[in-house]
């Protein structure tokens, strides 16, 4: 047996050993994520909404509506259920290729969509109408009044020239009600705000691009007495009398514009709005209700109205088909830019009279010939 000493000797150098040795170091935190596990396709293909395979060729892919598959630049293919649809077969009929993906209304919903119907109270607030007493709308009408009775006095013979007229609202506030309501429907349904003025945002066109005096060969200038007429017409809006006009839903054309009384020539029907952008920045965009607003030397600097966010009802009124007599001979209203105080603005004017129960329609390439009209109804 060895002696004690040796022993606790012994000890002591397996205790301080044990004391010198280094504790384990720590990972230094690594600067990358850790690496995503990556699915397997059997777990995304049960977790996915729909899955499209591409088949090797489409050669076989009729239409689902007409059962043809002839035109075949014509047939539309659905990004969720792969199949076939001609433009003019679908409805509301589609003008053009759309950019980008493309789902057909079965495969999106749309065509079970209903427009709801909204209460007064919504109406009132959505188009925020501004109450006045009818002792203030006499007194706002007075000047316009009395400055057109100054000029029929004058003794000075002047070449009579047509004057635009601002539009009559119905008389029963009731319909005017009604009206708006149908107008509020349809740009709720587009998820869309609404707005009769001319929208700058960051990022887009500022409001300094927009001179009048930069169109390639000028522009038309709003006369003085026009430009009343235009305040007028504005003045009438925001305190919620409307031009007698009624947004419905046609199953081929889509939403369109009736009138709802009678129109006489050279009416204001309404000035088109929305958001003001460079049309560079919009080539690749796929609504189909942008205007031509500035048309420059540099056409960097021209710009366009997107009333894809916001708008009023003139994004709703529909355009002729300019490749047929039939097509031609709906037209009932005209689009037309002018000079309003060094700005461009763009003002749709009715070019005959127009029956109660007529649909809207204008040229769509009224400065353009890019529009394909030809599919138009």
């Amino acid at each position: 047996m060895p002696p004690a000493s040796t022993t606790t000797a012994l000890c002591r150098r397996q205790i301080s050993s044990r004391r010198r040795t280094s504790a384990p170091r720590r990972r230094s935190p690594s600067p990358y994520p850790p690496p995503k596990r990556m699915k397997l396709l059997t777990e995304i293909l049960q977790k996915a909404a729909y899955t499209v395979a591409e088949r090797e060729d489409y050669g076989d892919v009729n239409c689902e509506q007409c059962r043809s598959g002839e035109r075949s630049e014509e047939l539309l293919l659905c990004d969720k259920c792969d199949k076939g649809f001609h433009m003019k077969c679908l409805r509301p009929i589609v003008v053009r290729v759309p950019i980008g993906s493309w789902i057909c209304n079965k495969c999106s919903g749309d065509g079970q969509r209903r427009v709801r119907r909204l209460s007064q109270r919504k109406i009132i607030d959505f188009f925020r109408i501004q109450k006045s007493k009818k002792d203030d709308i006499k007194k706002k009408c007075s000047p316009l009044q009395d400055s057109r009775k100054r000029r029929r006095r004058s003794l000075v013979y002047q070449k009579k020239r047509r004057r635009l007229l601002p539009f009559i609202p119905s008389a029963d506030p009731t319909q005017r009600l009604k009206q708006m309501g149908t107008l509020a429907s349809a740009l709720t349904a587009l998820h869309m705000q609404f707005s009769d003025d001319l929208t700058y945002l960051p990022g887009m066109a500022p409001p300094s691009a927009n001179q009048a005096k930069s169109e390639q060969g000028g522009m038309q200038v709003l006369s003085k007495e026009d430009i009343e007429t235009l305040d007028q017409c504005r003045a009438m809006c925001k305190r919620g009398e409307c031009p007698p006009l009624l947004v419905v839903f046609d199953s081929c054309e889509g939403f369109t514009v009736e009138a709802d009384d009678q129109i006489k020539d050279l009416t204001i029907i309404a000035e088109y709005s929305g958001d003001v952008d460079y049309i560079k920045n919009r080539e690749h965009d796929d609504c189909d209700s942008m205007m031509t607003l500035l048309l420059t030397r540099d056409p960097s600097k021209s710009l366009v109205i997107c009333p894809d966010k916001r708008g009023n009802i003139a994004r709703f009124i529909s355009g002729i088909n300019n490749h047929t007599l039939d097509g031609k001979k709906k037209q009932n209203c005209k689009c037309v830019r002018y000079n309003v105080n060094g700005e461009c603005r763009v003002i749709l004017v009715a070019t005959r009279d127009i029956a109660k129960g007529e649909k809207l329609y204008y040229d769509y390439n009224g400065y353009e010939h890019e529009y394909p009209t030809q599919h138009f109804v």
